[in-house]
C-alpha cells in the first residue's frame, strides 16, 4: 500500500526548451490532452501545464505499470483529474492523484486509498498595493479566526506568509474532495500548533478523518498536502472511486501511512524511453 503514496516535484525554472524540444515533450501526451497546454499564450504557463500533465502520466506508469499509451485520464465536471483504470488498481482501491503548479515548481501527490490534494504557492510580494490591501481582496474566503491570525501575524512579510499558509491549505483540501474553488473556502477553517498538528473544521465541525502537512519547497514556495476520507468527495468525484466506505482499522492504517518526502524529478525523467526510441527511429527512417 505504501507504494501508492508518492510525492514528486519538478523545478521548471531551469528548463528552457527550444520549440522542437517543447513539441517533443508535448507529443508524449495523447492528442486530446495537448490543447490544454497549447491554449496558454505565455511560454511559462505552457511549461507548467505540460509538466503537470507529464507528471500525471509518469506517476501512473511508474506506480501501476500501465503503458503510457494505455493510460486514460479523465476529468470530473469540476475539472478534477482521475484515472480510469478498470481492474489494474486492485492493490490500491482508490488510487488517486492531484497536481499543482505555481512559480518555479510543479508537484504531484498520490494516495492508494485516501483522497489527496496538493497545492503550491509562490510567496510574491505585491508591487502595486500594500500587503494589507492585497490580502483584503480575499478576506471573504477566511473565517474570522483565520483572518485575525493573519492580520495579527506581525510585520507585512509575516502577514503575507501567514495568508499564503492558510490559502495553500484551503486549496489542498478543496482539491482533494474534488470541488474546486467554487466550494465555500470561508467554511473551511484551519487550526494548528506552529503549523504542525494541522486540523480542519468544516462548517464548524471538526474533520477528524483528515491529515495535513505544510512544507517549504525553497525559493519562497510553500506546498501543502491534504489526505482524507473518500466519503468527503463531491458527488461527481465519488463516482470515480472504487470504494468509499472502509472498516475503521483499514481506514486508520491508510490515514496514517507515512507522508513521504518530495522526490525531485526532471522533465527528461518524465518522458518514457519508448517515446524517445520511437521518435529516433522515425527521424532516421
Amino acid at each position: 500500500m505504501e507504494r501508492g503514496v508518492q510525492r514528486w516535484v519538478v523545478d521548471i525554472s531551469g528548463w528552457d526548451p527550444s520549440p522542437q524540444d517543447f513539441s517533443f515533450a508535448l507529443s508524449v501526451l495523447p492528442s486530446v490532452e495537448q490543447p490544454s497546454v497549447t491554449r496558454f499564450v505565455q511560454m511559462e504557463d505552457r511549461k507548467r501545464a505540460l509538466v503537470s500533465r507529464l507528471l500525471q502520466y509518469a506517476l501512473v506508469n511508474e506506480v501501476l505499470a500501465i503503458p503510457y499509451d494505455e493510460i486514460i485520464i479523465k476529468r470530473t465536471l469540476e475539472g478534477k483529474p482521475y484515472l480510469e483504470c478498470g481492474d489494474v488498481c486492485t492493490d490500491f482501491p482508490n488510487f488517486n492523484f492531484n497536481a499543482s503548479h505555481h512559480g518555479d515548481y510543479v508537484a504531484i501527490a498520490s494516495e492508494p486509498l485516501c483522497l489527496v490534494g496538493v497545492d503550491i504557492v509562490s510567496i510574491v510580494i505585491p508591487q502595486k498595493e500594500t500587503v494589507i490591501e492585497f490580502i483584503q481582496n480575499f478576506s471573504s474566503y477566511f473565517s474570522s479566526f483565520e483572518w485575525d491570525s493573519i492580520v495579527n501575524a506581525g510585520t507585512s512579510d509575516d502577514i503575507l506568509i501567514e495568508f499564503y499558509r492558510y490559502w495553500c491549505l484551503k486549496e489542498a483540501y478543496v482539491k482533494a474532495i474534488g470541488s474546486g474553488v467554487a466550494y465555500g473556502l470561508d467554511r473551511v477553517e484551519f487550526h494548528h500548533s506552529c503549523w504542525t498538528n494541522i486540523s480542519v473544521n468544516v462548517e464548524g465541525k471538526a474533520m477528524k478523518e483528515w491529515s495535513f502537512w505544510l512544507l517549504e519547497l525553497g525559493k519562497g514556495h510553500l506546498v501543502s498536502i491534504a489526505r482524507g476520507h473518500p466519503r468527503s468527495a463531491t458527488e461527481s468525484y465519488m463516482r470515480t472511486l472504487k470504494q468509499a466506505e472502509f472498516d475503521e482499522e483499514e481506514y486508520h492504517a491508510a490515514l496514517h501511512l507515512p507522508n513521504v518526502r518530495f522526490v525531485s524529478r526532471t522533465v527528461e525523467q518524465l518522458i518514457p524511453v519508448s517515446h524517445k526510441d520511437r521518435v529516433h527511429l522515425t527521424s532516421i527512417s
